[in-house]
């Protein structure tokens, strides 16, 4: 990209006369902190705070030149070229376009109600044989962090992996127009920002805006058997899709389309056979047997051979499908997030453990008005799984009806922060047994694991 393309979108900088247009496009940055000599500058405004601020420090760090809303223009300082535009976000996000433009790379995105980032990192991993594969990293999967990734981007890449989440409608729609993906993945749909939408009819129609950005060629793999997933994505693809599921899945609506694929997850859990052949599950559980089914379809779509693919490796961030061995208990940290259907896959997988099964299970955010229902169908579900203990983190009216829902756990105690879980923690645990953590990212449950590393070697001898 050069910096006439700039000049095609915005016309010339204010105060460029002196700017080489025929030079290629160096860096793009929205954190002055971390500018490098000849980056462009995007200050982008929050709620709470306004880049325009660091344009004086964008110049004395080297800034090339930036892109500023109009407002702001009398702020530039002298000798800093600038574009002037309506919306510096807005911007920052043509700019990842123009980017993921030049690529000859396989762009895939994937959204999801839960496992956005464990698909993602099973794409990485599948779609490795190919060469290169930039994925999002963290959290760029929003208005920021999207373009962010496609601008990493250096044309070497054999493919790009874009998460893509969302807090309302309208930005899964922003986030595929500046990707333009050739092929989406929609790992489910549940009732992650149900509060926010209103209902999961509103979520299925939020998540298929990830098809708006697709050319009319380009391929959709979604999990098979949910109708309102299918009703939302007929409203607005006419396309390709593949459906998946797990053999066992349903029993679906005959109405609906059938599964493209079957997958059969072995008795031991550790393989998961289709098209007649088998792969290695890299992650335990049926729910990441599922997300690898929707991997392996858009690796073997891109041409990446069967044989690649038996024995994957995923790393995944911290929390996250995370074992852990702390004092001779088995931990499942899972505290990265938490939704219903994802706490839901977790306590399965907890149940299927070996040995004594306890799980520390914290508040699920952003539930609105179904939000004690849905609190309360968890502890039932603990109590059903015949946990032998469970401690509810939550000291409000969530916490109280998982409570009372999960009556049937012989163990069971309510606190109400992480620190406080580490008491009865240590008079139930003990060698051998398994123990979950989940719950959503502002519980902060993570802080327990120190606490049990602590207490747990003192507690065995």
């Amino acid at each position: 990209m050069r910096l006439s393309q700039l000049v095609e979108q915005w016309g010339p900088p204010v105060g460029g006369a002196d700017l080489d247009l025929e030079q290629p496009l160096g860096p793009v940055t929205t954190d002055s902190r971390s500018l490098q000599p000849g980056s462009l500058f995007v200050p982008l405004v929050g709620e709470r705070f306004d880049g325009h601020r660091f344009l004086a420090q964008a110049l004395e760090r080297g800034a090339l030149a930036a892109v500023v809303e109009r407002s702001q223009l009398p702020d530039v300082p002298e000798g800093l070229p600038a574009w002037p535009v309506d919306d510096t976000q807005a911007a920052y996000q043509l700019l990842g376009t123009l980017r993921r433009q030049e690529l000859a790379a396989a762009v895939v995105a994937v959204t999801g109600s839960a496992g956005k980032t464990t698909t993602r990192e099973l794409l990485r991993a599948a779609l490795a044989p190919l060469g290169p594969v930039l994925a999002s990293v963290g959290n760029e999967n929003n208005d920021v962090g999207v373009p962010l990734t496609l601008l990493k981007a250096t044309g070497d890449e054999a493919a790009v992996v874009v998460e893509m989440g969302m807090r309302g409608p309208g930005e899964i729609e922003r986030l595929s127009r500046c990707a333009r993906p050739d092929i989406a993945v929609i790992t489910n749909i549940g009732t992650a920002h149900i509060g926010r939408l209103g209902s999961r009819e509103a979520i299925a129609t939020a998540k298929c805006e990830i098809v708006t950005g697709l050319p009319a060629a380009a391929l959709v793999v979604v999990p098979a058997g949910d109708p309102l997933l299918e009703a939302a994505l007929s409203a607005v693809w006419p396309g390709r899709v593949r459906r998946l599921a797990l053999a066992g899945d349903g029993p679906f609506d005959p109405a609906l389309p059938p599964a493209d694929g079957i997958g059969q997850l072995e008795p031991d859990g550790t393989h998961l056979s289709l098209g007649g052949r088998r792969y290695r599950l890299p992650l335990p559980g049926a729910h990441n047997a599922r997300n690898l089914l929707l991997a392996l379809t858009v690796a073997l779509e891109l041409g990446v051979p069967p044989e690649a693919l038996a024995d994957l490796r995923v790393e995944l961030p911290g929390g996250r499908s995370a074992r852990l061995k702390v004092g001779g208990v088995h931990v499942l940290d899972e505290t990265y997030n938490a939704s219903p259907e994802a706490t839901e896959a977790a306590l399965r997988l907890l149940a299927q453990q070996g040995g004594r099964r306890f799980a520390v299970l914290g508040t699920m955010f952003e539930l609105g008005e179904q939000s004690l229902e849905l609190h309360a169908a968890i502890g039932a579900l603990a109590a059903r799984l015949g946990l032998d203990g469970l401690v509810v983190v939550d000291g409000g009216a969530e916490g109280q009806a998982m409570l009372l829902a999960a009556a049937g756990v012989p163990l069971l105690e309510r606190v109400a922060d992480p620190a406080a879980a580490a008491g009865p923690l240590g008079q139930w645990l003990r060698p051998g047994d398994t123990l979950l953590l989940k719950a959503s990212r502002g519980v902060a449950l993570e802080r327990l694991i120190p606490l049990l590393r602590e207490m747990l070697p003192a507690s065995f001898p």
